[in-house]
């Protein structure tokens, strides 16, 4: 991961090569998206509030990259980031989730962010503490049964628990050396926990909304008493929760919330997918479409830029980079709203994937889905190699299926390679033992797949 100063546009479309093929429209527009972000930073400080991001409007079937895009787009950067579902939001009054929610949804994800950092470097420091707190549940120091007391009144003239406590501490250091070593790892041990102290919390009578109720829910649970459990469980396990407990304390949660606050409102990304379900079709009249343009009327003032309570701080929307999506299948991007229309000025439209990128998304993007099938079964120790001509044919079969029965883009490869697959899958480690190597020719795809095309989807015949 990158630092954003040292990211230009180039760079950003070459790292998202690495995953996504295709689509250099849109990634050359959030390349210079995520760019202008640095460039509006670094601008004189009276100009900064007036730059306001270019929110992108990408337009393409299912399964061709679009949420992909954003969401590397956002890890590059280590930006904030939050994914939503257009078709989720109603307005006031309809059921739904209230749209100011994805803001909410965002500083939590900022949230999130500026912790992992934070607890990253009180981390040695942590360790240090849960050390001694796993030394102490093996061997309890002498100091806690009161002998080091009364050694402090004689001082050095009673040999007795000078030399208890000699031992005592010999033993601690020897198990603290072995700790160290890994030696302990799988030893059980008791230690007390925090217990989660949240109510649950239900309402009565009449609506509330989803701000209210998380407010009330923390001020209960900050008045109810901390409650600690005694937990026995493995060194290793133990480690993992008390070093999360320990880094927590040594953190000041008001500077995370002001930093996250801060991230959010600059670098923050909000995806809203399916924006073209809430785009009413003109020619359809009324009916839904009174709640969708309502959808729409309640989105605007946040992708404008408005000012969103939550239970962190407020939080103004103005710098935040939003990305919406949709197929457009029916209805076309002119039949959103014309405000909202005129807060998305970049519009990207991506290609249909063909059937040489479906050849290339099996065999170039780091996390390619022959890689993960290779990774997989290499846990089993079992070599799995495919031949180019055999990569060709999946290819071919995926693109076919896709023109026949529905287009789902490259999510189609997910059916097929599991469908290829499953058999050999299933037989590992009982017929398919450690050691072995599997071959997967052009013979053996189309002999596993060839009925897949001339069935096409045989599901819409079972009731």
């Amino acid at each position: 991961m990158a630092n954003l100063d040292s990211l230009t546009p180039k760079q950003i479309v070459a790292e998202l090569d690495k995953y996504i093929i295709g689509q250099k429209d849109a990634k050359k527009n959030v390349a210079i998206a995520l760019r202008n972000r640095w460039r509006r930073m670094n601008a004189p400080e009276e100009m900064q509030k007036e730059i306001t991001p270019n929110n992108i409007l990408m337009i393409g079937s299912t399964g061709v990259g679009k949420t992909e895009i954003a969401r590397r787009l956002a890890k590059l950067a280590d930006a904030p980031f939050t994914k939503v579902e257009a078709s989720k939001f109603t307005e006031v009054g309809y059921v739904g989730r209230d749209v100011e929610s994805m803001v909410r949804d965002l500083v939590e994800s900022s949230i999130h962010l500026v912790q992992i950092s934070k607890k990253e470097e009180v981390k040695d420091k942590a360790l240090e503490f849960v050390e001694e707190i796993i030394v102490e549940a093996l061997v309890p120091s002498m100091s806690k049964t009161g002998k080091k007391k009364k050694q402090d009144k004689i001082g050095f003239e009673n040999e007795v628990p000078q030399s208890d406590e000699e031992l005592n501490q010999r033993t601690r250091e020897l198990f603290r050396e072995k700790l160290r070593k890994g030696e302990l790892e799988n030893r059980k041990i008791d230690i007390a926990i925090k217990a989660p102290n949240t109510p649950n919390i239900g309402v009565m009578g009449g609506p509330i909304d989803e701000m209210s109720m998380m407010n009330i829910s923390e001020m209960i649970g900050g008045m109810l008493p901390k409650r600690e459990k005694k937990r026995k469980m493995t060194i290793a396990e133990a480690r993992k929760i008390l070093l999360e407990e320990e880094s927590a304390k040594l953190i000041d949660m008001d500077e995370v919330k002001e930093e996250a606050i801060r991230k959010a409102e600059n670098l923050g990304i909000i995806f809203i997918d399916e924006i073209d379900k809430i785009a009413s079709s003109r020619s359809g009249g009324g009916g839904p479409d009174v709640s969708r343009e309502g959808v729409q009327r309640d989105m605007l003032p946040i992708v404008e830029g408005s000012s969103v309570n939550t239970k962190h701080g407020v939080i103004n929307t103005d710098h935040i980079l939003f990305i919406a999506a949709g197929a457009f299948h029916v209805s076309k991007p002119s039949d959103l709203i014309p405000e909202l229309q005129g807060r998305f000025p970049i519009r990207v439209e991506l290609q249909s994937l063909k059937e040489e990128d479906f050849y290339r998304i099996l065999k170039e993007p780091k996390s390619a889905l022959t890689k993960q099938y290779v990774s997989l079964l290499q846990s089993e120790g079992v070599e799995l190699t495919f031949d180019d001509e055999a990569l060709a044919e999946i290819a071919r079969i995926a693109f076919a299926v896709n023109s026949e029965v529905e287009n789902i883009g490259a999510r189609r490869l997910q059916t097929v390679m599991s469908h290829l697959l499953n058999d050999i899958m299933f037989d590992i480690p009982d017929v398919i033992l450690p050691n072995e190597k599997i071959v997967i020719t052009k013979a053996l795809v189309t002999e596993r797949l060839g009925g897949m095309v001339k069935n096409r989807d045989l599901s819409q015949y079972i009731l």
